[in-house]
């Protein structure tokens, strides 16, 4: 490995990549910490998320609990010598520099979700150790038939200001289940629904916390996946993080799909198990 390889555990920065409103600690030093959360001062709803129940529970203690759909949790998905293993395997690649903090490695396809493009490029499969994990998520019930045709490896650091925002996953490409391997800290996954749900007399924007334990599998699928937003903030990055997210192909892009033969292409690369990162 030459010298000039970023290593996730190196935490001097000397600058980010990050884009826009995107901002990490480097940006604090260099910009000025300027507002970094718009709804600072916004009146929230909170909730937790019990895995047992599936149900969103109030924090206040007037606030009724609500069916939370969409979210599958599974703790100690991995072994202590498993997550050793594969977070070994990763240091000896590249991470490189991503918005908001993160470092990243990605391997799957070339992607314009502008303009609805996608090519092979240098994609050259998942990465190896991933095969074992990928045929475990598959005996799952929820994760029946699961082919992931993307890997993004993320690093977080928080002596980088590691973050991710509120978003949602792309679905033009993406398919129904978005599947994440959580490693070497717990962490929250924030959840999100800005409108509200006024059906149940909340006005204002919903936030319910997902508690991810280290070495926990989530995936998130149906309403999670396509109605709410999902981000890790700041303040729940407290030691170094890294997961792994898998996502499959939606139903353009398989059989009977307008551009099937393109993702047929994409899944036989995909499941060769002989990536590296792009």
């Amino acid at each position: 490995m030459t010298h000039d390889v970023m290593m996730a555990t190196d935490s001097s920065v000397t600058s980010c990549a990050c884009k826009g409103i995107r901002r990490c600690l480097q940006c604090d030093i260099l910009k000025g910490k300027g507002q970094l959360e718009a709804n600072e001062l916004t009146p929230v709803h909170q909730f937790l998320y019990d895995p047992e129940t599936r149900l969103a529970v109030g924090e206040d203690a007037e606030a009724a609990s609500f069916p939370f759909p969409g979210v599958f949790l599974q703790e100690n998905f991995i072994s202590e010598e498993e997550e050793k293993q594969l977070i070994s395997t990763m240091d000896q690649d590249v991470w490189n520099e991503s918005q908001s903090g993160r470092r990243k490695q990605d391997f799957g396809p070339k992607v314009n979700f502008k303009k609805r493009k996608v090519r092979v490029g240098g994609f050259s499969g998942l990465p190896a150790l991933s095969q074992k994990l990928v045929l475990r998520m598959q005996q799952e019930p929820s994760l029946a038939g699961f082919q992931p045709v993307e890997q993004c490896n993320l690093d977080y650091h928080p002596q980088r200001g590691s973050a991710i925002d509120p978003h949602r996953d792309d679905s033009w490409l993406w398919g129904e289940r978005l599947v994440t391997l959580n490693m070497l800290s717990n962490t929250t996954l924030t959840m999100s629904l800005e409108q509200g749900l006024p059906e149940l007399g909340l006005a204002e924007e919903v936030h319910v916390a997902l508690r991810l334990p280290r070495r926990s599998l989530v995936v998130l699928y149906g309403e999670a996946r396509h109605r709410w937003k999902h981000a890790i903030h700041r303040d729940d990055v407290q030691e170094r993080r890294v997961c792994s997210t898998y996502r499959e192909l939606s139903a353009e892009f398989l059989s009977g799909g307008q551009r099937a033969e393109l993702g047929a292409q994409l899944l036989n690369i995909s499941l060769s198990f002989e990536g590296t990162p792009v």
